[in-house]
């Protein structure tokens, strides 16, 4: 099960290797139909990155910070920076080959 985070609790959880935010909320259509696949994926990339989500309407101040204007929204965090973001719903074989990319260009660096 995917990690939930906080405003207060994201740095920890991002601060070392790679790490996929999952931004959101239960209102939103898009980001109900990306769960079961980032829960997927989590199990698929268990043993490369971190996945953690983070409830939007809880904790405004993550959204504010990264320009979040929609959600689903994905942060792909580097040992504590972000460094890409990726917005909207993708079928699991479409995020799957992105994560897979991010995993072989970051963990080569």
């Amino acid at each position: 099960m995917v990690t939930k985070v906080t405003d207060k609790t994201l740095t920890e959880h991002t601060g070392s290797g790679l790490t996929i935010v999952d931004l959101w909320a239960p209102w939103c259509g898009p980001c109900l139909m990306m769960e079961p696949v980032i829960d997927e994926l989590e199990e698929d990339f268990k043993d490369d990155m971190q996945f953690v989500k983070l409830n939007i309407d809880e904790n405004k101040e993550t959204a504010l910070e990264y320009d979040v204007m929609s959600i689903p929204s994905f942060l792909l965090f580097k040992d504590g920076k972000a460094i890409e973001k990726v917005v909207g719903y993708h079928d699991k074989s479409e995020f799957s080959k992105y994560l897979s990319e991010k995993v072989t260009q970051y963990k080569a660096v």
